[in-house]
């Protein structure tokens, strides 16, 4: 009797063993499959972040803001996931005593008084939106393949996020780039 309880409890054992490797084996695949769901690539958060992070560095025109406390514009046309955080990135930010107010459009950014655009579309809707704000101190910025059109270009290299920006369109646009941003650039396209 005493040896046929002693199997019977290494029986036991070896079932609830298996049975919690297998739930720990499903809770880590769990774990492995949502992550990525919960937490958006650092890639993503970096772009929205540099959103804001470009205005101390750009100089606009003479009456681009209406008063020293006028909000500073930014609009996102389309979506992506670096749309998806732009408002949360600038969450309580100032800058130079401009909050910060973030706008999505549907399509066109004509008429929408931005201070920089963020446009997370491709192809010929791009260029559509790049040609809505082409002359007005707009500070245009692309994710997408060099020489958009865009007066920034945002790139990936050894897995860090850097940028371009493209000196002709920031002079169609009227908005002069300071050294220290031109420093920093991977690339800077000159004026004609």
């Amino acid at each position: 009797m005493e040896l046929l309880n002693a199997a019977s409890s290494v029986g036991v054992q070896s079932f609830v063993r298996r049975r919690l490797a297998t739930v720990a084996a499903c809770v880590l695949t769990l774990a492995a499959v949502s992550a990525p769901a919960q937490t958006p690539p650092l890639e993503y958060g970096v772009k929205a972040t540099y959103l804001y992070k470009f205005a101390p560095f750009i100089e606009w025109p003479a009456g681009t803001f209406a008063s020293a406390s006028d909000p500073l514009v930014i609009c996102v046309v389309g979506s992506d996931p670096v749309a998806d955080l732009v408002d949360e990135a600038v969450k309580g930010q100032v800058i130079s005593a401009h909050a910060i107010d973030v706008r999505h459009l549907e399509g066109s950014a004509r008429g929408a008084r931005c201070h920089i655009l963020y446009i997370a579309l491709r192809g010929p809707a791009a260029a559509g939106a790049l040609d809505s704000v082409r002359g007005t101190p707009v500070l245009t910025v692309t994710d997408s393949a060099r020489d958009a059109g865009g007066i920034v270009n945002f790139v990936v290299q050894d897995n860090h996020v850097r940028f371009e920006i493209n000196l002709h369109a920031a002079a169609e646009n009227h908005l002069v780039i300071s050294s220290k941003l031109l420093n920093l650039a991977t690339r800077v396209s000159p004026k004609p």
